[in-house]
């Protein structure tokens, strides 16, 4: 570890994890972009040369579905070159250690948790991976192959659309329930690499603290989730995550 490194705060940490019988996460776009996924919130307010309102809202693609698709196909296709950081491993083994009892909810589409060996993981936001019929609500993953400039249905021949949930649509019921039910039952709640301004997502940190559980963030720099933490571990998730796992076991 860097010589800078808050061993006080990382024991703390431990001393909350350790004896957790249930732990939840919320994992945002910090952790996938030590992976090389651009995030939102980029300079300027552009999403890989976007504006998020042109191609992330239900207006966008009604108003231009194949402008809508280039930029997903692009992402898609990004997603064929990059892997999983040590980051995402280190939640495995998280869940590997608390056998069922650990609950990975995600706001990032991009299925890197699943890649790296996570398995009890909510994806409240969707992923990219899926497509769903706008006509028959049908849904198909398609991993990350090329799809044409429009792909439609094959069931009822009206266009698909990436199957993620867009600005200003609700979050899937079924999903966000069971996130909520998660984090009410955790006695641990580690915030990992979001900026804790995006709701509802951001709202389950309140959750948490409303149940008594511990909460743990860690990210590159003090957020909006930093003053309802327990304790805050600055620093990559590839490299802070691991180091706590390793000084709970």
């Amino acid at each position: 570890m860097h010589p800078s490194v808050d061993h006080e705060a990382f024991d703390r940490a431990a001393r909350f994890l350790r004896p957790a019988k249930k732990v939840a996460a919320l994992t945002g776009a910090g952790i996938s972009a030590e992976s090389g996924l651009a995030t939102f919130r980029g300079a300027g307010g552009l999403w890989e040369g976007q504006r998020v309102e042109d191609v992330a809202t239900p207006r966008a693609f009604q108003r231009d579905p194949v402008l809508v698709w280039r930029f997903y196909n692009l992402r898609r296709a990004n997603l064929a070159a990059v892997k999983p950081n040590p980051g995402h491993h280190a939640l495995v083994e998280l869940e590997k250690r608390l056998d069922n009892n650990f609950t990975l909810v995600t706001q990032n589409v991009d299925g890197l948790h699943q890649s790296a060996g996570s398995h009890n993981v909510l994806e409240i936001h969707g992923a990219i991976r899926r497509v769903r019929c706008s006509g028959c609500d049908l849904v198909a993953d398609r991993g990350v192959d090329a799809l044409p400039e429009l792909p439609r249905c094959e069931t009822c021949g009206e266009l698909l659309r990436p199957d993620v949930v867009w600005f200003e649509e609700a979050l899937p019921e079924d999903i966000w329930g069971r996130a909520v039910e998660a984090v009410e039952a955790c006695d641990c709640f580690l915030v990992i690499g979001t900026s804790a301004v995006v709701y509802p997502a951001a709202g389950l940190i309140d959750v948490a603290r409303l149940t008594g559980a511990d909460v743990i963030e860690i990210n590159l720099e003090p957020s909006a989730a930093s003053a309802r933490a327990n304790v805050v571990l600055l620093g990559p998730s590839g490299t802070t995550l691991p180091e706590l796992v390793k000084r709970v076991w």
